[in-house]
């Protein structure tokens, strides 16, 4: 049985930020963390240990982990985006597999040896059956998940409902496509932050504990925001006015965080190089997200 400390030994893990050196990045314990690269984008995560925390508890501390990925494919509420971060390298695996056999095709197919050319077809077939049994959502649900999700009034009876529990309503994709997009910009400028933080008040400065449990806070109400709005993007049965008025209120909120972080960082960069060493402006932009996350905790 796991014992509240080491419960939160792993949560405070997950929580601080990531230490650069030498081209390489470590956690707070030293370990050092993979890149996970796709695409689009180079992003550095840190992977719960699933022995400790719980499903839900991963959800809410490392929603961007492969363990998190794992954990929503298996409640039913997975998606195709999670399939891909889980196997990341898949990408690069296929596309070098390819350009070998096409390297190998050409001379086969000029050679005109129908046996072979029957073989190289079978090749380029597999990795298609591969990608096809990896990207079939419902094979990665496990039984008592699907009760779950039965009991809390969505029925897994019927290929349109599960269809809705795996991917959701088409219709609401573009909201979970620009909330992805806003998390990508969050990570990215909340890193920067934070190295400005550490950089302007040098811990252990009180200053700097108040700006970093600010920042962690911030980082907390973005993505619980940011997840239930995904959930809500998943879950969703129907279309309507509701569902798209929630959503929009929590892209806003998604968007004003990354605003305030943004202001933060602006004004961290000009107080840095400025000879007046005045922290006024940049506490009261502190103070303005505070005001901000007690005003969305406030609404709920």
């Amino acid at each position: 049985m796991v014992n509240d400390n080491s419960k939160t030994v792993e949560i405070n893990r997950l929580k601080s930020p990531l230490k650069y050196d030498d081209y390489k990045v470590y956690d707070s314990h030293g370990n050092e963390i993979k890149g996970v690269e796709t695409f689009s984008k180079l992003q550095y995560v840190i992977e719960p240990d699933s022995n400790i925390l719980s499903d839900d508890e991963i959800l809410e501390y490392a929603p961007n982990s492969k363990e998190a990925a794992k954990v929503r494919l298996r409640k039913g509420v997975g998606n195709n985006s999670d399939v891909m971060l889980i196997y990341d390298s898949l990408p690069w695996i296929i596309g070098f597999y390819y350009t070998i056999l096409i390297c190998i095709a050409i001379p086969v197919v000029y050679g005109g040896n129908k046996s072979l050319m029957f073989f190289v077809l079978i090749l380029a077939i597999l990795p298609l059956l591969y990608l096809y049994y990896i990207f079939n959502l419902k094979q990665y649900v496990d039984k008592s998940a699907k009760k779950q999700v039965k009991k809390s009034g969505f029925s897994t009876i019927g290929s349109t409902q599960e269809n809705h529990e795996s991917e959701g309503l088409e219709s609401l994709k573009k909201y979970a496509d620009e909330i992805e997009d806003l998390k990508a910009s969050y990570d990215s400028k909340e890193s920067a932050v934070r190295k400005l933080i550490e950089k302007r008040f040098e811990p252990p400065q009180i200053t700097y504990e108040r700006f970093m449990t600010i920042i962690d806070k911030s980082h907390d109400l973005f993505y619980h925001e940011a997840e239930s709005a995904l959930n809500i993007t998943q879950l969703a049965v129907e279309d309507t006015p509701r569902v798209k008025n929630e959503l929009e209120n929590k892209i806003n909120t998604l968007k004003s965080i990354i605003d305030q972080i943004e202001d933060l960082t602006n004004e961290l960069v000009i107080n840095i190089s400025s000879d007046d060493k005045s922290d006024d402006d940049v506490k009261n932009l502190v103070d303005d997200m505070e005001n901000l996350i007690d005003s969305v905790k406030d609404y709920k």
